[in-house]
């Protein structure tokens, strides 16, 4: 444990003028309080608090900050009081060992309205001072670092907590050094063989290919001494869970995954940022996509950096940041800059954001009208996600979440225009509203009057604010429209288990389910907020077993029509069972059923009347239901046996191949396969994706096919 002396010299070597006096009173009493409780491990309970305070000292926090850590246990865990505490340490202290206390009780994976409850009290501590958080965080680093000596299950629950809330939550405040390492700490708990499986190869590949950083780095510093630049460089294997996070989003193995190095030179100023980057790019040919300048625009915890990627030595990608010697600070501190202390005195950065400031921000968006499950939503979907910039006409900047679309970027103006959107335009061309935003994008809002949000809206957009909009306009305006969908999906679920979708069986439901009303329950279905294998389950839930083994009849397959019509699949897009749909009128050609994010939509942008509000039947389709792939194979003997033989292995069909293209080493084709659902398509997929043989395969879409 380290001795108070030891951590007076840490806390001294950014704050000659410390108080420490009042760190060593709050030493002893942290001491005496535990005095000799003992951890899981065996050892003194207060090494803990200690570990803490030394955390918090690498980011070089104010006295009232390290004195929190190291009391911070006291009041939950000891026989010590806030009077107690404020009456030898002062009420500011108090107040934050008293919220990280608060902070600690809560149980934030926790399910249902408990848990957007307990994020509501979380964003209220955050606000009321962001120090409690940076405590928690230090606190739970050092449980994530000596997590072994807990039982299993419970080393478990706190890692998956660590990798849901607290790891997310350190990133978004701008602490990348430790969500990273919380990120990994949880990975060696939850997946520990995936874990060890990367590190292994990374010791291959270092046998392989030599000490690749070393070189790179040499490499990086040559080019800047030809240009006559003072800076720093440092580079680094990425860590483990980041790499296996990119194996699983790209669907890649570790030999074809390319940026696992990345490379930090820290210069003196912002003009020596964009030569660096001048020099880097010339020395080495740029990945198209993989560049941003969060110089230019910051993010909005204060970080600033440029990031690009390269093609560097042996054709290795590689991640470059370039930052200034106070971009790095914030960098390494996030939210955290703004109490950090230099010889004795507040570090004045003038990129360290102001957490005030800061806490507004992430709020702002957070609707206060909004049930617990939208706001719980919201959160997750705010705080956790990375940023892109967008321009509005006259050059303003909107920030929102990778990933959005322009819908997203009309609610971020406003609700009212968002809640009138009939299209976009994207660098002054036409784009559907589901197409995603990139970052410097200039985006036009097109709006019309008497335009009202769609329910497939929902799965357009991305940000809680839309969502919570959306889904708010659509239970006040078109309640009544969901109830009957909503009675129509409910009439068809209970049929098919043999019961009655009777008043009283939806309100039995209602009450299972925490809803208010069996109306509540009919608009929740109606809106795909509520599906009705949910509904059955609350009430019959060893009949909705059966439901899901009897097969759907594929003439009544498709819910939400009226009596009188009736519907065919698109052949653009070829929806199965498991999408989201939306359906499209035809005079005297019934509907036509489209996946909700097929590309044809676009036309029916501004026609909102044609549209009608569809889902499948949630039961066991047929194997009826015919998707194309795309296939790309190798020209050899027996191989298109063998691709034909895997898909019969799936229990699907081939009802039709067609040959696009013979090359002497490879043919690509396109397969009509028939199918159950998106699950059966997922494992056709997996299991021709596996195959040596197949290059490539994919769902084939054609928009030059009629619907």
């Amino acid at each position: 444990m380290i001795d108070v002396e030891d951590l007076i010299a840490l806390v001294r070597n950014y704050n000659p003028r410390t108080n420490a006096d009042l760190i060593r009173r709050a030493y002893d009493y942290g001491s005496r309080m535990h005095a000799e409780q003992r951890r899981h491990s065996g050892e003194l309970y207060f090494t803990h608090p200690v570990a803490v305070a030394a955390i918090l000292t690498e980011q070089r926090l104010d006295d009232a900050t390290i004195v929190t850590a190291l009391l911070h246990d006291t009041i939950e865990d000891t026989k010590s009081t806030w009077t107690d505490i404020a009456a030898t340490f002062g009420e500011e202290i108090a107040e934050l060992v008293d919220g990280v206390t608060k902070l600690t009780n809560l149980q934030l994976s926790a399910t249902g309205n408990k848990q957007s409850e307990n994020f509501r009290k979380l964003f209220m501590a955050m606000s009321k001072d962001l120090r409690v958080i940076l405590v928690k965080l230090a606190d739970r680093l050092h449980n994530m670092r000596t997590i072994k000596s807990l039982p299993q299950e419970k080393q478990v629950r706190k890692a998956r907590e660590t990798m849901d809330i607290f790891a997310p939550l350190a990133g978004r405040m701008g602490m990348q050094w430790m969500r990273e390492e919380l990120e990994d700490l949880a990975f060696k708990v939850l997946n520990p063989e995936a874990r060890a499986s990367i590190i292994r190869r990374f010791i291959l590949l270092q046998k392989e290919t030599g000490e690749v950083i070393p070189k790179i780095t040499a490499d990086i510093r040559t080019e800047l001494e030809k240009e006559g630049i003072e800076a720093d460089v440092f580079g680094r294997a990425k860590k483990p869970y980041s790499i296996w996070r990119k194996m699983q989003e790209k669907q890649l193995a570790f030999s074809r995954l390319s940026d696992i190095y990345g490379f930090r030179v820290v210069c003196r100023s912002e003009s020596d940022c964009y030569r660096i980057l001048g020099a880097i790019h010339r020395r080495w040919r740029a990945v198209p996509g993989r560049f941003k300048d969060y110089i230019s625009q910051p993010k909005s915890n204060g970080y600033r950096s440029i990031h690009t990627t390269v093609s560097g030595r042996d054709g290795k990608r590689v991640e470059v940041q370039i930052r200034t010697r106070q971009m790095h600070e914030v960098a390494e501190a996030g939210v955290a800059a703004h109490w950090s202390y230099r010889d004795g005195e507040r570090a004045q950065n003038p990129f360290a954001v102001d957490p005030a400031r800061w806490i507004a921000t992430l709020t702002e968006r957070l609707d206060t009208g909004e049930d617990q499950d939208d706001f719980l939503e919201n959160v997750k979907l705010e705080m956790y996600s990375d940023q892109v910039f967008c321009f509005t006409p006259k050059g303003d900047v909107v920030q929102l979440p990778k990933g959005a679309t322009p819908l997203d970027f009309a609610y971020a103006i406003h609700t009212r225009i968002g809640n009138s959107t009939v299209g976009a335009k994207v660098d002054g061309i036409r784009v559907p509203l589901w197409t995603r935003l990139k970052n410097g994008q200039s985006v036009e809002i097109i709006t019309a009057t008497g335009q009202r949000p769609q329910v497939t809206w929902i799965d357009i957009v991305v940000t809680g604010r839309a969502k919570a909009a959306i889904r708010r306009s659509l239970r006040e305006e078109d309640r009544e429209r969901f109830i009957k969908l909503g009675q129509e999906l409910a009439r068809v679920a209970f049929e098919h288990i043999g019961r009655k979708a009777t008043d009283k069986a939806l309100r039995t439901a209602a009450k299972t389910l925490g809803l208010s009303d069996e109306k509540e329950v009919l608009a929740r279905l109606g809106s795909a907020e509520l599906a009705a294998r949910e509904v059955i389950e609350a009430i019959y839930p060893e009949l909705a077993t059966q439901a899901s083994v009897e097969e759907v009849d594929a003439h009544r397959a498709v819910v939400g029509l009226t009596a009188d019509q009736s519907f065919r699949r698109a052949n653009c897009c070829q929806p199965v069972p498991g999408e989201r749909i939306v359906g499209i009128t035809y005079r005297g050609q019934g509907v036509v059923v489209h996946a909700i994010d097929c590309p044809a939509l676009a036309e029916f942008e501004d026609q909102p009347g044609r549209w009608v509000d569809l889902q499948w039947h949630s039961g066991r389709h047929a194997p009826v239901y015919t998707v194309s792939l795309n296939l790309t194979i190798a020209n050899d003997a027996g191989v298109l046996g063998r691709i034909c033989t895997l898909i019969g292995e799936q229990k699907a069909n081939i009802s039709d191949l067609t040959f696009v293209d013979r090359k002497p080493d490879f043919y690509r084709l396109i397969v009509e396969v028939d199918l159950r659902d998106a699950e059966h398509l997922h494992m056709v997929l997996t299991a021709l994706d596996a195959e040596s043989d197949v290059a490539q395969v994919e769902r084939y879409r054609d928009l030059s096919r009629k619907p």
